[in-house]
């Protein structure tokens, strides 16, 4: 049974933490950094239990980031429920639109997660995937969107929520299509970016939260503690510095850095599996 050494922990950690947030598929790089490392293929119970620690590390570096936001989204979006609260106002409206745009990626989620993980995640669909979608990425970002996110709807949390569901495939990006959705339909980039990040609160804490019920059931693998501990640090901090980085180059720039980023990276997956180097 293979386990967790140190440094994978760490490169791993900050792997998950920086493209998680970073428009470029966490998945995918998951898959591929072992892949193209030549790393020995770890145990599936080594694996999903230290997916949970990563998972745990970005989330605890959105909370963080948002946290001032999300005391008053929860705060408002409570007194919706329990004190109907009317009119409604923007705080708590949009608290309860992210929950509603998390539902269809966990609807299929939990209908296809069986038939995703055996079929999709290979190399040459990671980079399919990372091409494809970036290109998407830059003909959405060319559009002349100039919404705030005051103006998010029912409509657009379902449309997003639904852009969503694509990222369960390795390669598509969580962040990357959300984002993308989110200037498709006319937000600024600013708007599109926070969307992204606070609708990522809920998803990843449903994620974190279902398979660390499964890690309770099982239990922690023997050896695999302390680089679980290294991974979730280290996926925080990373994490919270991609936070802040996306947010800053969105404001200076375009989505063009992610697109190239993507692109090159998946000509590069693509060739290594063409050529059968890996």
């Amino acid at each position: 049974m293979a386990f967790v050494p140190i440094y994978q922990a760490i490169i791993l950690g900050i792997v998950q933490g920086v493209s998680e947030f970073l428009p470029i598929s966490s998945s995918g790089h998951l898959l591929l950094v072992p892949w193209l490392a030549g790393w020995e293929e770890l145990d599936p119970s080594v694996k999903k239990s230290f997916d949970v620690a990563l998972h745990m590390g970005t989330l605890v570096a959105v909370v963080a980031y948002f946290w001032s936001d999300l005391v008053v989204y929860v705060r408002e979006g409570v007194k919706v429920v329990f004190s109907r609260q009317r009119p409604v106002n923007t705080q708590g409206r949009l608290a309860w639109l992210f929950v509603l745009a998390t539902i269809p990626a966990a609807l299929v989620g939990a209908l296809f997660e069986s038939t995703i993980d055996r079929r999709l995640g290979t190399p040459v669909i990671i980079g399919v995937s990372l091409i494809l979608f970036g290109l998407v990425m830059a003909w959405a970002d060319r559009r002349m969107g100039n919404r705030k996110i005051e103006s998010f709807s029912a409509r657009d949390a379902l449309i997003v929520g639904a852009a969503q569901a694509l990222a369960l495939n390795p390669g598509t990006s969580r962040s990357g299509i959300t984002m993308t959705a989110g200037r498709a339909i006319g937000f600024d980039r600013d708007a599109a970016v926070r969307i992204s990040f606070l609708m990522s609160i809920p998803v990843i804490a449903g994620a974190g939260v279902f398979k660390l019920a499964g890690l309770v059931g099982d239990g922690i693998p023997e050896g695999l503690l302390v680089p679980m501990i290294v991974g979730t640090i280290t996926a925080g901090m990373a994490g919270w510095l991609a936070v802040w980085g996306t947010l800053k180059i969105v404001r200076l720039y375009t989505f063009m850095p992610f697109v190239v980023y993507r692109v090159v990276l998946g000509v590069i997956v693509l060739i290594v599996a063409a050529a059968n180097w890996r």
